[in-house]
């Protein structure tokens, strides 16, 4: 066998576990916030908000004052699906839309006082009942999680806005080593279901 072909083998193999570990990482988000809306419910219930619709609520309630342009590069959609997605907020009175004090072309976004209450009490009731879980935990393990959530952020911020379907994505750095994924493979399969945004 030719030193080419081992080398396609190995680039193969580490390419196939970097996936498996992508597929393993958003398992697990997805287990996770499914176990906590069971638990707390979904934000703003009452009004039965789209996935698309809590996803838009997400960015506002962190970025308040941005604009629909804004809004639709962080979530990668079209503007006008976006200006579609405001308008049915604001009407059932989650977002407000002001002119800017600079410039009154632009439409400036942020949560009506009483969408931003009701969802930080929903975040306090899911934070304080995931908390207990994390109570549970040895220190050890709560401390190798934080240090995780560091790299998932970061892996996070590396994802491009868009991408290109029609290309495959890039082969993982030759110097990446393959590494296994402690996943609880069979709590994921039981639960392995599409999970919608929850407005966090």
């Amino acid at each position: 066998m030719s030193d080419d072909i081992v080398a396609d083998d190995d680039t193969a193999d580490l390419t196939g576990d970097v996936t498996g570990l992508a597929d393993d990482l958003y398992d697990v988000i997805g287990l996770l916030r499914r176990r906590s809306r069971r638990l707390v419910g979904a934000p703003l219930p009452e009004l039965k908000l789209s996935g698309a619709q809590l996803e838009l609520v997400r960015v506002v309630r962190r970025n308040p004052g941005i604009t629909v342009a804004e809004s639709a590069r962080v979530l990668g959609l079209a503007a006008n699906t976006v200006s579609t997605l405001v308008g049915q907020l604001l009407a059932v009175d989650v977002l407000v839309r002001e002119r800017d004090s600079s410039d009154r072309r632009v439409a400036r976004l942020d949560l009506t006082a009483s969408a931003r209450t009701a969802l930080e009490q929903w975040r306090d009731r899911r934070a304080q009942t995931t908390a207990t879980a994390l109570a549970g935990l040895p220190a050890d393990e709560r401390a190798r999680l934080g240090d995780a959530l560091v790299t998932i952020a970061r892996i996070a911020a590396d994802l491009p806005e868009s991408t290109d379907a029609s290309q495959s994505p890039p082969a993982p750095a030759s110097g990446t080593s393959a590494t296994s994924h402690a996943v609880p493979s069979g709590a994921v399969a039981r639960e392995h279901q599409p999970s919608g945004g929850d407005g966090s």
